[in-house]
């Protein structure tokens, strides 16, 4: 029997790196129907008379629909939305450049950062919550500042991270393994804490769909658990299997999904990079055996041989013309108005 494969399309799949996902599930590349590649070329057929031109390969596509359940027409309004988002947002000039000269400042309290690869060959993404103070950070740097690197480092994700750990797996990865430290994670700070966390993943959810693998919230605070118990009830079965919710007693379950050797000293993990883990951005995607140029990074046509990805004017954006979206602000962090979870 002949390998699954990912049915390619010429026009926009130029990839450099394994296509066929070893999650062996329906709607996953390599493991589609007819009628879901059928749904995949209608998606984009729509999304072309549109005028869209750009990320509608493959790979995207059935992120998009996954997301939505094959679902082609909200699968469709996802894509859109998320298209005048990184327009509004500047996206793609933000992750070629921007530069957090304020970053290890700001690890003081609150780190944020990949380091390394869990079992499945999958970045690792760490948050550790408990030194989150929102008045001396603001100090330091901006809530619209903390957004932008948080976009940028999503876009990172994307290429050059996700691509290098798939060349260095031999199959192709779309997602990574986040832990999610709550340690010090009191009363006093839950407010802004919990507000922070819902705002930035909503960016997650609505904009870079099927990218959370795995989730380990550790060190979750007495009735954290109690309370996701109920919560969960109101979520999507596949994204209550991502979730684990760990007290203090964490480090077995941890390590039987993360090497030892690639999990930090901190977490029960024997990894000391010289820079600190938290600054050394360790893995594959720092090896010259799998990392590339990311696709970003490489010099782009005039602009008037490119089609920027712009809406027609019939489409319905959920934004009156005229407007664009407003830039986040500190109470709308505070006020947490968002989903937690990432799908």
């Amino acid at each position: 029997m002949a390998a699954p494969q990912l049915k390619l399309d010429s026009k926009y799949d130029d990839y450099d790196f394994p296509t066929t996902s070893p999650n062996v599930q329906s709607g996953h590349p390599g493991h589609t129907t007819p009628e879901q590649d059928a749904q995949v070329h209608q998606l984009r057929m729509h999304l072309e008379q549109d005028g869209y031109r750009e990320r509608l390969d493959t790979l995207s596509m059935l992120r998009f629909l996954r997301a939505r359940k094959f679902n082609v027409q909200l699968s469709k309004q996802m894509f859109i939305d998320c298209e005048k988002w990184r327009k509004d947002f500047g996206v793609d000039e933000l992750v070629r450049n921007f530069s957090y000269k304020e970053k290890p400042e700001v690890f003081e309290y609150y780190p944020q950062y990949y380091h390394k690869t869990d079992k499945d060959g999958r970045p690792v993404y760490i948050e550790r919550l408990g030194g989150i103070d929102l008045n001396a950070l603001y100090k330091i740097t901006t809530a619209e500042r903390m957004l932008q690197n948080l976009v940028v480092e999503y876009e990172k994700l994307v290429d050059p991270r996700l691509p290098a750990c798939s060349r260095k797996a031999g199959s192709l990865l779309e997602t990574c393994c986040t832990i999610m430290d709550m340690k010090g994670v009191g009363l006093s700070k839950a407010g802004s804490v919990y507000g922070f966390v819902k705002q930035v993943s909503a960016i997650s959810q609505n904009y870079y769909p099927e990218r959370l693998g795995k989730l380990y919230i550790v060190n979750a605070p007495w009735g954290f658990a109690s309370v996701f118990s109920i919560v969960k009830g109101f979520l999507d079965p596949v994204t209550v299997q991502k979730i684990h919710v760990l007290g203090a007693g964490y480090q077995s379950e941890l390590l039987s999904q993360v090497p030892q050797e690639n999990l930090p000293k901190i977490f029960g993990g024997t990894c000391d990079c010289e820079r600190s883990c938290e600054l050394s951005d360790a893995g594959p995607w720092q090896d010259s055996q799998y990392a590339k140029t990311p696709k970003w990074a490489e010099t782009k046509p005039e602009k008037s041989n490119t089609i920027e990805n712009e809406p027609s004017s019939t489409i319905s954006t959920h934004q009156p013309q005229g407007q664009t979206a407003p830039t986040p602000k500190e109470e709308d962090i505070k006020a947490g108005k968002h989903a937690l979870v990432d799908q």
